[in-house]
This record gives C-alpha cells, sequence and structure tokens, in this order.
C-alpha cells in the first residue's frame, strides 16, 4: 500500500486530518467527521509500511526510543503535513494534519480586521487560545504573513514541527524547529532574543519556563504571539497565573497586565448550508480596566468587560456565534450547544422571534 493516493484524497476531499490505524481502513476527517476512504481494514504490515514511507531514521529511532514523534513533511508543491507517528499495541499508528500551502486572509478565516491594528504594536504578547484542531496555527499564520508583507522586521517562530513555510517579504523571517534547530520553546525564546528580533511567534506556552520567557520577551521589548490551549481570556489569564508558585502569582498577575495585549479565542464549528468550516472568536483587547483586572485577580470579570467593549473591538464568543447564526452560517443547535450561556442564548433567540410575531 502507498501512502500518496491517501494524501492526494485528502487534499481533495479538503479534510483536516488522515487517521492510519491497525483494524481499521484509512479515515479521513472531512468536516469534523471521520470517513473511511476504503473498505479493507489496515494491517500491521500496512501501517507499518505507511509510516516508514515518511519517516525519517531519526524519527524511526524517536519511535522506537519514546514511543512516539511529531515531524512536518511536503507531499510535493501540493501541501504540508503534521505528522504524529505513535505505537500503540505494539502496533504503529499515524495521525496527520493537513497544512495547505496557500496562506489565507483575515477575511478569509473571518477574523475582524481591526486586529491588524494590534500587530503594529512594537511590544505585547497576543495569545491565539482554544481547543486541539481549533485553527489556532492557521489564524497565527495567517497574522504572521500580515506583518511579514506589512512591516520591515525580523520574525521568529519557534514550532513544532514547523507547520507553515513563510517567504521573506518585506520582513524577514525565521523558523526553528523543536528537536532540529531548538532543543526546547523556552530555551528557543531566550537564545533567540539575540537574534535581534522584532517579532517572537511561540508555537505553543506548554510549560513553566516557556511562559516565563514569553513574558520577559514580552517585557524587554518584543511583540510575542503564542498559543494556549484554553478557551475565553479569564480561563487564559487564570491558566498562565495558576501554573506559576503561589509566591510568584501576584508578581506575574502584574507582569502579564503591562505586557498583554490581547486574547483571541477562537472555536471552529461545521458550516450550516454546504460544506466546510467556519470559525467564531472572542476578542479581548486589554484596556486599563482589564489590566486592572489582571492586577487585582479579579479575571472572572474580564467577560463582563468584553461585553461592554465594543468600542475597543471586543467581542464575546457568543456574540460571534449569535452573528454567524443571524447569518445563516451555523445551525441553532451548534449556536446553543457552543454557547457559555446556553440558556441565555434560548431566552434570546425566543425573544426575537416573539418580538417579530414568530410564535
Amino acid at each position: 500500500m502507498e501512502i500518496a493516493p491517501i494524501l492526494q484524497k485528502c487534499v481533495e476531499r479538503n479534510a483536516s486530518d488522515i487517521h492510519l490505524t491497525v483494524g481499521k481502513p484509512p479515515l479521513l476527517r472531512v468536516d469534523g467527521k471521520l470517513d473511511e476512504v476504503q473498505k479493507a481494514p489496515l494491517r500491521p504490515e500496512d501501517t507499518e509500511g505507511l509510516m516508514k514511507s515518511i519517516t525519517s531514521e531519526d524519527h524511526l529511532g524517536r519511535v522506537e526510543e519514546m514511543g512516539g514523534c511529531d515531524f512536518g513533511f511536503s507531499f510535493g508543491q501540493v501541501a504540508r503535513f503534521r505528522v504524529s507517528v505513535y505505537r500503540q499495541k505494539g502496533y504503529y499508528g499515524m495521525a496527520l494534519r493537513l497544512i495547505p500551502y496557500k496562506l489565507m486572509t483575515f477575511e478569509e478565516i473571518g477574523l475582524p480586521s481591526h486586529v491588524k491594528e494590534l500587530l503594529f504594536r512594537p511590544r505585547g504578547l497576543i495569545l491565539v487560545t482554544g481547543p486541539t484542531g481549533c485553527g489556532k496555527t492557521t489564524t497565527l499564520a495567517t497574522m504572521i504573513d500580515f506583518i511579514n508583507i506589512e512591516k520591515d522586521c525580523h520574525i521568529v517562530t519557534i514550532e513544532d514541527p514547523i507547520e507553515y513555510y513563510h517567504q521573506h517579504k518585506k520582513g524577514i523571517i525565521t523558523q526553528r524547529e523543536l528537536g532540529l534547530d531548538v532543543p526546547s520553546f523556552s530555551e528557543a525564546v531566550i537564545k533567540g532574543l539575540r537574534m535581534d528580533p522584532d517579532v517572537i511567534l511561540i508555537g505553543e506556552m506548554r510549560d513553566l519556563a516557556t511562559m516565563e520567557a514569553a513574558l520577559t520577551a514580552a517585557e524587554t521589548g518584543h511583540l510575542v504571539l503564542a498559543t494556549t490551549h484554553t478557551t475565553g481570556a479569564a480561563q487564559t489569564v487564570d491558566r498562565i497565573v495558576d501554573s506559576f508558585p503561589a509566591h510568584q502569582q501576584s508578581q506575574i498577575r502584574v507582569q502579564l497586565s503591562i505586557n498583554i495585549l490581547a486574547v483571541i479565542s477562537q472555536l471552529l464549528l461545521v458550516k450550516a448550508i454546504g460544506r466546510g468550516r467556519i470559525a467564531a472568536f472572542e476578542i479581548m483587547v486589554a484596556t486599563s480596566s482589564i489590566q486592572n483586572l489582571i492586577r487585582e485577580n479579579k479575571a472572572f470579570r474580564i467577560t463582563s468587560d468584553i461585553q461592554t467593549g465594543a468600542k475597543h473591538g471586543m467581542r464575546t464568543l457568543d456574540a460571534s456565534l449569535l452573528e454567524l447564526y443571524n447569518r445563516q452560517l451555523i445551525t441553532y443547535e451548534d449556536l446553543i450547544s457552543k454557547s457559555s450561556d446556553p440558556e441565555q442564548m434560548q431566552q434570546r433567540i425566543q425573544a426575537k422571534a416573539k418580538a417579530k410575531g414568530i410564535r
């Protein structure tokens, strides 16, 4: 069995992922649902052969030693894939994430254009948050591409692995991969400060050392973009502060309040009509009021400030979901299930229907 036809089918169907595991046929995730590529289930020798056809000797060594590894590879000039190779029950399996070569625009991903203003700031921290598979990497790639086009600056990215490849444009861009170019996110950020960067992208703030490095980089005059697996601005602030020892948390709240510029949280939903998915966004911009809430350990009140902060470009996730629903882009079921307050959302819809004379 060859892997190229499976990769080609993934690209043709615009699937987000491929799953190759023993006992099941190759599966594509299309619009959030798994679909079989063929009828015959994969045998152990099939998954092993498919894995070895795209995995280097170095990565094979890591799989044998650690039980798995992640890397990126190019499928000709068609697309790139982020690959996770793993062992389970003594057999090999793989999950491959499709990364199109074409970078998307703000308009294509649905991100409000006023976010562009934040990318001209000379320093500070912008966080893109959300669950796995919600499009954080695509959003960050769009932001980096915008900076690369608009600003004559040095952009340094630290990724695990490199997903979108960027070309030098008005700016210059240096992309570093964990395990290949650098040993860890935190060390890459600290050492990267000697590379005269203007913008630093951190693929994921997954540990305390990386969070400390990100805050230090923002504080010392760099624009830092990073991701976390949190939902909403309030939870993101709490997660960062709670990651530090108790005796440091007061200091970190002050440091975070000074340096944070924005938190952009997102979800991906299946479109109501037709194929494809669409993103909903919560956008928090760090006003003086929100900075004060962070300092005073009152992150739970940030959502209230977002609700009243439209003039600053802020919006809640529920407002974004409701807008998509009113434009008939998502279903009522998704509107309610993804809402942070489903009961209140139902009441809003019912009140609107009643006002129109609809029972």
